[in-house]
């Protein structure tokens, strides 16, 4: 059984979020297995499923972390996932931006909490002011995790994981409004055409690139 009907709108560069489209001095896209890169310097990071969240200083491999910050203009924040979910926050009363890396060990270990902490102290950025949207990612209809797992999230036994609606559970624990948070409904097990998945393809699945950055002079 697939994933509810998703907001996300396909686009050139990949799937794009309405509360993320409305903010005219933004770019983001959530990549597939098709699209692209705009030609703009991007800046990524060593992923290892942690709660670190680093600053971008430019282009390249900032360091270890599973979550980037920015306030530059004409610079993108990259993170891949191949199941995991890539997490795109904007800060429209600051201009800053993050993407983050939110596996299961990411999301338990508290990294999307770390990505608003870090804005705050960054930029000033204030969890209601924020937009966020939460791309494809393995849906709870193809999720299943053992006990060692479901007690990472307070459950018990086998159950199937709803890692989106975790991390929706999340933000909105953080402040951020629930008008402002979109998540895609799009799971990336079920649809190999659109999609790269670990869980599915195994050690050989690619990776999807998901981007997120202010562009300049807007």
């Amino acid at each position: 059984m697939g994933m509810q009907h998703s907001s996300m709108l396909l686009a050139e560069h990949g799937y794009q979020s309405p509360v993320l489209l409305g903010l005219d001095w933004l770019f983001h896209a959530f990549g597939t297995r098709a699209s692209g890169l705009p030609p703009w310097p991007l800046a990524t990071a060593k992923q290892v499923h942690s709660a670190i969240v680093l600053r971008a200083a430019g282009a390249g491999v900032q360091g270890t972390a599973d979550g980037l910050i920015s306030d530059t203009e004409g610079l993108l924040l990259g993170m891949k996932t191949a199941d995991c979910f890539p997490v795109l926050i904007a800060d429209p009363q600051h201009r800053a931006v993050a993407a983050v890396h939110a596996g299961w060990r990411g999301v338990a270990g508290g990294i999307v909490p770390a990505a608003l902490h870090a804005m705050g102290q960054a930029f000033g950025s204030d969890a209601p002011d924020l937009h966020v949207a939460v791309g494809p990612g393995i849906g709870p209809c193809c999720f299943e995790v053992g006990p060692e797992v479901a007690l990472q999230f307070g459950q018990e036994g086998r159950v199937h994981l709803d890692l989106g609606q975790e991390i929706a559970r999340q933000l909105a624990i953080c402040g951020v409004p629930e008008t402002q948070v979109d998540t895609a409904h799009l799971c990336t097990f079920c649809d190999p055409g659109a999609f790269h998945s670990y869980r599915r393809e195994g050690a050989a699945a690619g990776r999807m690139m998901s981007v997120i950055g202010i562009q300049a002079g807007k």
